[in-house]
């Protein structure tokens, strides 16, 4: 271990009850990144987090983009650029709060409440990813403090539309390659295993979003007068999507396992450690009954196979009372998780292919794709990897564990393409901290060990 690290951790430590203040200070701004009424608090939070940053000696600015400003800031680390240079990354939006009624306080009105893990902070952007964000700039102030530096080159990139869909990212990370040019992006927006289970994801489902329109007579229709003869869209429709999965669960889009990349033995050995209750992950949301490939197990099913999945179903009458009327259109939102070694151009094709062999000549059909991304997995063996799993144990006296996460974060995808960054993804959520719902909250425990955590992984990088 770093010898400078102790007192690091003594000064983040004694700086709890500060360092708490100030994460309460940012989450009672309101930057909610998809209301245009809030555009002026979105500017707010990042100059809020840019001040942070340049306390600490870095030099930084807001950039604007076509959206949201974006927070760039850098810092030299001790060495004048030798050693290895980190890129942090973090969103300061947060999701709209509504429905507001359901919440027990108010979501810009942090309030810390006792949990089963003791202490948590409750407020809109508590763990997404505000509270995740700051673990990490405790953890540099705190070296700040102690040594006067920090004690790696660093570059810190944090965006005000991640919430959104990030659609400034791309075009700011392009225009932007050469400043942004690091060794390492280091995210934490994901999650542990469980409270006393530190984890790092590894693998990232990807995402094909599609709207599927079907058109078939050329107006809305008299039931009556054309019931029975004329092709129906909303019948044809929901009886072809009732095809896309057989009976055990298989996607029946074609080629579409063609190129899947299974997670090696080891990996499903350490996951069939985890102790995973099926029963149980499904019983908090009052189902008894899981779906998916019969022959998978269930971690599997969420971390390393795709899925197809209806998001919405529309057409015809839907207002109160009745019209008895055949629609002349039918539309469906369609979703894939793709994982690693599938394509999501060829994704598309196979849909466009499972579409025409079912329906007739009538039918029209046209497929919208609002986003396409390919699924992510990090080496396991990568030298960041390393080295964050041994800052973790250190912090927590157990293994991490190398887990995959079900959902996409764009990002990272960006990322590589764009800069040729793989990400070390070391997040301290947990799964009940009501991401995106009413009363979303963080423990204070995850707070105070991610931030220990990433000042010890700060000092082992810098050797």
């Amino acid at each position: 271990m770093n010898p400078r690290t102790d007192a690091v951790l003594a000064t983040l430590e004694a700086d709890q009850e500060a360092a708490q203040a100030r994460l309460m200070g940012w989450l009672r701004i309101p930057s909610v990144s998809a209301q245009p009424a809030h555009a002026g608090d979105c500017r707010a939070a990042g100059e809020w987090v840019l001040a942070q940053l340049t306390a600490l000696g870095f030099t930084g600015s807001l950039r604007d983009t076509a959206g949201h400003p974006v927070v760039v800031a850098h810092h030299p680390g001790p060495d004048g650029g030798k050693g290895p240079h980190l890129l942090f990354y973090g969103h300061y939006d947060v999701q709209p709060p509504d429905p507001l009624e359901l919440w027990t306080s108010p979501p810009f009105e942090p309030t810390i409440v006792q949990g089963p893990n003791g202490p948590q902070v409750r407020a809109r952007g508590a763990v997404d990813d505000k509270g995740q964000v700051m673990m990490w700039i405790e953890a540099l102030r705190a070296w700040h403090a102690v040594t006067g530096t920090i004690p790696v080159r660093c570059t810190v990139l944090i965006e005000g539309e991640e919430e959104i869909g990030s659609p400034s990212l791309d075009p700011f990370l392009e225009a932007n390659a050469a400043e942004l040019k690091a060794d390492v992006a280091v995210i934490s927006d994901t999650g542990m295993w469980d409270v006393n289970t530190p984890a790092l994801s590894t693998r990232l489902r990807g995402l094909v979003y599609t709207q599927i329109d079907l058109t078939c007579a050329s107006r809305d229709l008299h039931s009556g007068m054309y019931g029975g003869l004329a092709l129906n869209p909303l019948n044809l429709l929901t009886r072809v999507l009732g095809q896309l999965h057989d009976e055990n669960g298989v996607i029946q889009i074609p080629e579409f396992y063609d190129d899947v990349v299974d997670p090696s033995p080891a990996q499903k050995a350490e996951w069939a450690g985890l102790g995973f209750n099926p029963a149980q992950f499904l019983g908090e949301i009052g189902l008894t009954q899981g779906i998916g490939e019969a022959n998978r197990a269930p971690l599997e099913r969420l971390w390393s196979r795709p899925t197809a999945d209806l998001n919405g179903l529309w057409g015809g009458y839907t207002g109160d009372g009745s019209k008895t009327v055949i629609a002349s259109q039918a539309h469906a939102k369609l979703s894939f998780r793709l994982v690693p070694g599938q394509d999501p151009a060829k994704v598309v094709a196979g849909l466009h292919a499972f579409l025409a062999a079912r329906l007739p000549e009538d039918a029209k059909v046209e497929v919208q794709v609002f986003g396409a991304s390919p699924a992510i997995e990090v080496p396991a063996d990568s030298p960041w990897i390393t080295e964050a799993r041994g800052a973790l144990a250190e912090e927590y006296g157990r293994p991490a564990v190398l887990i995959g996460c079900g959902g996409s974060i764009p990002v990272v995808e960006s990322m590589r393409r764009l800069l040729g960054l793989d990400a070390l993804l070391m997040g301290f959520g947990l799964t009940d901290d009501q991401v995106h719902s009413p009363n979303e909250k963080f423990d204070l425990t995850c707070f105070r060990h991610g931030a220990r955590s990433h000042a010890r992984l700060l000092g082992r990088l810098a050797g």
